[in-house]
């Protein structure tokens, strides 16, 4: 069927696969470094005890067969090194079903984590990672010129990305129609990137630019997606400069990076040709009828399961980053539908003082990438994502969210838990245990332009409240597992 195959997207395909592959990577890679602490035997939120609660079929994952902490950093560093391979290209070295299967293989190992992995990634580029997955597996390899209707499967994964993200917005927090979000939202991110604090400080006007502009390449742009090209790469253009933009101003784990994956694979070799040199289209022998089969069957389910996410799109109560499927085969997104106008930071500290008094030097504990130390400039961490540093940006916001894994934070730094620590910056106790932790709530904001050249501070703070009062392993009731350092 010569309307099947679109071999002028082959550039499209290979630069899609590979910065996947690589996003799979980082995915993995991220999973096999913290979950000790956090979902392991002995994490805050172990995964036997997930998997006792919630029976296979309502959250698919091989770790519902067997668990174990080895099996776990089995499944990551397999997956890190599968998807690194297929980054290098070793998707084209194989036959089409082999590097069918690769991806498969990838899209199941990182479903079985993010389907046991609970709050640590109930997040929407869990899903964006998952789904988008599934397609690169149909879009074959240099065996076969890409299929047209995967490419435009793509292009509606990418719609439903931007505009629901858009539409979240207008229907949600009043300042994005008044375009003043950008008032505050640069300062009260979940993680602030080096230059978020520069961002913050540039003038209202053109923070109220910066709103409008992103109405336009959510709510406007995405429709021109499904026209003819090169309008079609132009509007992918104008949502990878935008999503650049978001890169610069702050840490969003891969959400944007996989975006403008997405962005990227609108555009065809003859929009690119116009501007660099390329090579020829590759010639490209006749489809097998097994993979158009295959193809055919995966488009009508992706339509068949896009109804829910359709109907959310247009829906009073849209809801965003939610699975309609237990597969996360077709989801809906969508961030920041309102705004913290005020940053509270959840301090950690703790003391050698086994009864703390008004004099007690508390020390605190430090963080790779949340907000801390005030003359510390914050870190660039993406497409890396930090999930104990996410999470406590939550905890700031609602007590209630991090109760069921805080206290347990809480109980292993007061035994010196070393995995625990190793999602950590610094311990303060590097010898013995302290004797008793807290946890202060403070109002952080970003420092003027001369108290950061006179002090070097990025931050002002102001205490307001204990968040955790003094606690000690009796009080809490738990004894985490005590391991060597």
């Amino acid at each position: 069927m010569e309307w099947f195959a679109a071999p002028e997207y082959w550039l499209a395909r290979e630069v899609f696969q590979r910065m996947l592959a690589v996003l799979y990577a980082v995915g993995f890679i991220a999973a096999a470094r913290q979950f000790r602490a956090l979902i392991g035997e002995h994490g805050m939120l172990p995964v036997p005890r997930f998997t006792a609660a919630v029976p296979l079929r309502r959250s698919p994952s091989l770790f519902h067969l067997h668990y174990s902490d080895r099996a776990f950093a089995a499944v990551s560093w397999t997956g890190a090194v599968l998807a690194a391979a297929l980054a290098a290209g070793a998707g084209g070295l194989v036959p089409l079903w082999a590097a069918m299967l690769w991806w498969a293989l990838l899209w199941l190992l990182y479903l079985s984590i993010v389907n046991v992995g609970q709050t640590w990634y109930a997040f929407g580029w869990e899903s964006l990672l998952l789904e988008a997955g599934v397609l690169a597996a149909f879009l074959g390899n240099g065996d076969v010129a890409p299929p047209v209707t995967v490419l435009w499967l793509l292009r509606w994964l990418l719609f439903r990305v931007e505009f629901g993200a858009g539409m979240i917005k207008w229907r949600g927090d009043r300042c994005w129609r008044d375009l003043t979000c950008l008032w505050y939202h640069h300062e009260t991110q979940p993680m602030p990137g080096p230059l978020s604090w520069f961002f913050h400080h540039l003038p209202r006007p053109l923070h109220r630019v910066e709103v409008a502009a992103n109405h336009a390449v959510q709510l406007v742009v995405p429709f021109a997606l499904f026209a003819p090209q090169p309008v079609a790469s132009a509007a992918a253009a104008l949502m990878t400069v935008t999503q650049l933009w978001l890169v610069l101003s702050g840490n969003f784990a891969w959400l944007n990076w996989l975006t403008i994956a997405l962005a990227l694979s609108v555009v065809d070799a003859g929009t690119v040709g116009r501007l660099l040199p390329l090579p020829s289209t590759p010639h490209y022998p006749a489809t097998p009828v097994w993979f158009e089969v295959l193809v055919l069957a995966l488009t009508a389910g992706v339509l068949v399961l896009s109804y829910r996410p359709a109907a959310n799109l247009i829906s009073s109560r849209q809801v965003m980053n939610r699975s309609f499927d237990r597969l996360h085969l077709v989801n809906s997104y969508g961030a920041f539908g309102s705004i913290t106008r005020i940053r509270h930071e959840v301090v950690v500290e703790g003391t050698d003082t086994v009864i703390p008094d008004r004099n007690t030097v508390w020390r605190e504990y430090r963080f790779h990438g949340k907000p801390g130390e005030l003359r510390r400039m914050p870190r660039q961490i993406a497409p890396y994502h930090l999930r104990l540093d996410w999470l406590m940006w939550f905890a700031a916001i609602s007590p209630s969210y991090a109760r069921p894994w805080f206290t347990a934070f809480a109980a292993r730094l007061l035994v010196n838990d070393p995995d625990t620590l190793r999602l950590l910056r610094g311990n303060p106790f590097p010898d013995r245990p302290p004797a008793v932790v807290r946890a202060r709530l403070y109002r952080y904001r970003y420092s003027s332009w001369a108290r950061l050249r006179t002090t070097g501070e990025w931050w002002e703070r102001e205490a307001l409240r204990d968040y955790l009062p003094p606690v000690t392993l009796r009080d809490i009731g738990y004894l985490a597992p005590r391991r060597g350092p």
